[in-house]
């Protein structure tokens, strides 16, 4: 009887499964590596959203702070290239002039006495230059000055109230029409153009509660909220990253019971 010598050959058909083991398991094992990235990312993100947290508190304490405090001087002149939002926002100020009623603005309001206008007025100071004053809040049908009068205060005054920030251009639902004089935001550089008045500081002073002659225009509407979603948005981001995580074990696992 003849044999036949030869080297035993593979079958096939093992070698091709063994193949696409490897496979199979080196994108186990990038999707892992991704999962991991994934959830570091959403982890990172939920951190930030801790520290914005912090800074909101204390945020919302330093303006807390700010409107209960005795109301100081508004910044002169040389302090203008110095105020910002952070440090300056709602800080109770004081200052003493002369109001321009006929240079008074009406800015679109809707407030909890309904619709209606914020009057906006310039204060001329002492020294010349002017401070824009949102005098309070005038219904639709007392728009026009004509209807009152007791409220156009002339003579010296003192105006005592929350010092706010321009609000250029207008709100994200409309832009101020500079041209057709429709306002819907404050927008102290514009408006002060606009009625032909220079060497205006670069914020406004919202006017406190203080009665006006004739009960128009109401002061002391201003709102104070600061949406504060830090903490929900944190869980979200953090309770992702657990989800992620989660899966990430699952897969593992199941690659553990497989081999």
């Amino acid at each position: 009887m003849t044999m036949t010598k030869g080297r035993r050959q593979r079958h096939p058909q093992a070698s091709s499964e063994k193949s696409d083991g490897r496979r199979h398991r080196a994108k186990r094992a990038i999707f892992a590596v991704c999962l991991i990235l994934l959830a570091s990312a959403l982890a990172a993100l939920g951190t930030w959203q801790v520290e914005r947290l912090a800074w909101k508190r204390d945020l919302i304490a330093r303006v807390v702070q700010r409107v209960h405090a005795a109301p100081v001087p508004a910044p002169a002149r040389a302090d203008w290239n110095k105020i910002n939002a952070t440090d300056d926002e709602y800080r109770r100020v004081t200052a003493a002039g002369t109001l321009a009623n006929d240079q008074e603005t009406l800015v679109y309001a809707s407030t909890a006495l309904g619709p209606g206008y914020w009057v906006m007025a310039p204060l001329t100071l002492a020294d010349g230059t002017s401070i824009l004053v949102n005098r309070g809040f005038v219904p639709t049908d007392r728009r026009d000055p004509a209807s009152r009068r007791e409220g156009e205060v002339s003579g010296p005054v003192e105006i005592t109230g929350l010092m706010r920030m321009t609000e250029p251009k207008g709100s994200l639902l409309q832009s101020n029409d500079v041209v057709a004089d429709r306002w819907y935001t404050r927008d102290v550089a514009a408006i002060a153009h606009k009625r032909g008045v220079s060497a205006v500081a670069p914020y406004f002073i919202d006017a406190d509660a203080t009665a006006n002659p004739g009960g128009l225009p109401v002061g002391g509407l201003t709102v104070i909220a600061f949406p504060n979603n830090h903490l929900l948005y944190a869980i979200t981001w953090y309770g992702l990253a657990a989800m992620v995580l989660a899966l990430l074990v699952f897969i593992l696992r199941g690659e553990r019971d497989a081999i």
